[in-house]
């Protein structure tokens, strides 16, 4: 059995709850609350990402079912917040912990200034005593700055709060192998990907497809993640405990800076750099910039300080990275070496210095 020590003694922790589980189960709220004042007792620090409001919103509403239209959704959100809020205010407030509401965008957490003022807020609530209690902005949302999932969101809360566990709670008992046992223990977990089944359910928008992703962005970032079971009652008190309940995946030895961690999942790629072998090799085996003479290719329209996806020529992508110039710029110095390019345009030799840019595993 694989140690969970650092379960026992992880100090800042993100729990994430979803929609199927909050409309199942109205105590949930009360055990919740229960749950994090035990931990808050043993010197711990909690943030909760929430889902529910749009679920919640579309009772109060009258629809029939989850809407798919953009702006009933939002309208959802918006008529939902203010319930799951009262619920967690009632639950919380019984045992004298205030709660605080954050509504973020994934546009917030892509901006350095606005994601560095929501992690200054989010320690200010902490250091006050409070539950930061975060859900997507979905009244204002959009496809183009939506996280995905809340599985999405509590990953990139994660770093952005520097907690060192992640616990997401789910509908199942963990990660399933083929004949339905729980898996205990994930040290790679691109190798739990071949467990995944497709999802059947019709209240959330996550699956576990979705928390293997957000265990992999977590993990990178330093944190341990637990997938468990939300209908065990002391769920989160067992998983505190270090108890053999749920999937537990280890944090990454090697885990990214916070800023290649943003590079590689929270900034959206706006376009392409394509690679030759030689550059594709010294970029991937021997961390090299990427150099304006080894790009084969451009796609895209993005802009200095955009994220790109470096692709070697087989059109597998390799990493994800910050390009030093506009699309129109990096056409132009593609395949030239320092020496051939006009005096302007020379600093673009190095097209994406070494620093910025993030490559994955082979």
């Amino acid at each position: 059995m694989a140690d969970r020590e650092p379960l026992r003694q992880a100090r800042r922790i993100v729990i994430k709850l979803g929609s199927s589980t909050l409309a199942g189960d109205s105590s949930v709220y009360a055990r919740l609350a229960e749950a994090i004042h035990a931990a808050r007792e043993e010197g711990r620090h909690v943030l909760l990402v929430s889902s529910g409001a749009i679920a919640l919103g579309t009772r109060k509403l009258g629809f029939r079912a989850r809407p798919k239209e953009m702006a009933k959704l939002q309208a959802a959100a918006a008529a939902g917040q203010s319930l799951l809020m009262r619920a967690y205010e009632e639950a919380f407030g019984a045992r004298s912990i205030p709660v605080a509401q954050v509504l973020l965008t994934h546009a917030d957490l892509a901006d350095r200034v606005r994601a560095n003022n929501a992690r200054a807020a989010l320690g200010a609530l902490l250091e006050a005593g409070a539950v930061p209690i975060l859900n997507e902005n979905d009244s204002v949302s959009v496809e183009e700055i939506k996280f995905g999932d809340n599985d999405q969101l509590a990953a990139m809360v994660t770093p952005l709060a520097s907690a060192d566990l992640l616990i997401l709670l789910s509908d199942v008992d963990g990660l399933l192998d083929e004949a339905g046992n729980r898996i205990p223990f994930v040290e790679d977990v691109a190798d739990a990907t071949r467990y995944v089944r497709k999802s059947t359910a019709g209240v959330g928008t996550g699956g576990m497809t979705s928390k293997l992703e957000a265990a992999r962005r977590a993990t990178l970032a330093g944190a341990d993640v637990v997938v468990a079971d939300a209908r065990r009652p002391s769920i989160i008190e067992e998983v505190l405990a270090g108890k053999d309940v749920g999937t537990h995946f280890t944090a990454s030895r090697a885990p990214l800076s916070a800023k290649k961690h943003w590079i590689a999942f929270t900034l959206r790629p706006r376009g392409d750099i394509v690679l030759d072998p030689g550059a594709a090799d010294a970029v991937r085996s021997r961390g090299k910039s990427v150099l304006s003479i080894g790009v084969l290719g451009i796609r895209g329209d993005f802009r200095s300080g955009d994220a790109v996806r470096l692709l070697d020529h087989n059109a597998v992508e390799i990493g994800r990275a910050v390009v030093r110039c506009a699309a129109e710029e990096a056409v132009l110095v593609a395949g030239k070496a320092h020496d051939e390019l006009p005096e302007a345009r020379a600093p673009l030799a190095e097209l994406i210095h070494r620093d910025d840019m993030v490559i994955w595993k082979a």
